[in-house]
């Protein structure tokens, strides 16, 4: 749903394309009543906008002549920062909006920069690339984000009406002690009074947030990222795996994100709790790593290791006849 201010600075655009804008014509293109643009109207008023009354049969409101909102001024690199953070955003799938928003946003940025400095952002936007291909956006609306992040930000609880991965949906008082991005989704982590534990929750599957009376205090020492992270890491999955491994936790870290293993200290060994879908693609990480290891859980992982150490054994001592096959032969 659009927020009240949005629409408010929508009527400022119109009215700043120029001429006497009916009370009608406005309301059509805002999809607000006759009443609500004149208090759209009065809070242009407010911030000293002069917005004019022109009375009559094709009367409506118009600027004042002359009147233009000042320039934006940006320094080069805060003209970058601004115009990428909108392009990087919308590509790693955290933009919030639709992608008609964005778009409208680089081009409103884009036309009140001076004219010399337009043209090179312009040709970097034209010839950039990015190595990592763009993600779709799986995120809430707008709206919802800002209101989980507001009661985040004022520790106050919110109601949230939430749908789970398995399509059930319910109604929870959450304290909600921050707002997480996290591989192109949002989360909000925090105290789920019905489940009376901390709880992560995907802001895409949030429905509605509503504020609630109250404050509460969080945990002074809670870090929400590492939370997030945890909680994808424990969330239930096909496959319980357990293996020991001998190294040191940065070492495993490098193949095995804290996303996707959770670690505890066995002596010399280190123990690295995982739960997966699927099982090929542990062996070929643990092969990355290159340190000994033994497999407490599944028996099947057990077994695809076996066959992957099997693939790569034929993979090295096919070397020799491929190259021979594969070598020009003499002539006489």
């Amino acid at each position: 749903m659009t927020r009240p201010i949005a629409r408010v600075l929508a009527l400022l655009e119109i009215l700043q394309g120029g001429g006497t804008r009916t009370v009608a014509e406005l309301a059509g293109r805002l999809d607000v009543d006759e009443r609500t643009v004149r208090r759209y109207v009065e809070h242009l008023l407010d911030l000293d906008i002069p917005v004019r009354s022109v009375r009559g049969r094709y009367g409506g409101y118009r600027l004042a002549p002359g009147y233009r909102m000042p320039p934006l001024m940006l320094t080069d690199e805060e003209a970058l920062a601004v115009l990428l953070g909108l392009v990087a955003g919308r590509r790693a799938g955290l933009v919030t909006t639709s992608v008609a928003a964005a778009e409208s946003a680089v081009a409103k940025v884009r036309r009140v920069l001076p004219e010399a400095l337009g043209r090179r952002l312009d040709a970097l936007l034209e010839v950039a690339d990015f190595t990592t291909p763009a993600r779709p956006s799986l995120t809430a609306e707008a709206e919802v984000l800002l209101a989980v992040a507001e009661a985040a930000r004022d520790q106050r609880p919110v109601k949230l009406a939430y749908t789970a991965a398995h399509g059930r949906s319910s109604e929870r008082v959450v304290e909600p002690y921050g707002v997480v991005a996290h591989s192109g989704r949002w989360y909000l982590t925090g105290f789920d009074s019905s489940a009376g534990q901390v709880r992560t929750f995907r802001v895409d599957r949030i429905e509605r947030a509503e504020p609630q009376d109250g404050t509460f205090s969080a945990p002074t020492d809670f870090d929400p990222a590492h939370q997030v992270l945890t909680g994808l890491a424990e969330a239930p999955h096909r496959h319980d795996i357990a293996v020991r491994i001998r190294a040191t936790a940065e070492e495993i870290r490098a193949v095995f994100p804290p996303s996707i293993a959770i670690l505890e200290a066995d002596d010399r060994w280190v123990r690295a709790r995982i739960r997966a879908e699927r099982l090929d693609w542990i062996p070929p990480r643990l092969a990355a790593l290159d340190r000994p290891f033994v497999i407490e859980r599944p028996d099947a992982l057990r077994d695809q290791t076996r066959a992957f150490a099997d693939r790569l054994t034929g993979y090295a001592g096919s070397s020799s006849s491929a190259t021979s096959s594969n070598a020009p032969s003499s002539l006489s």
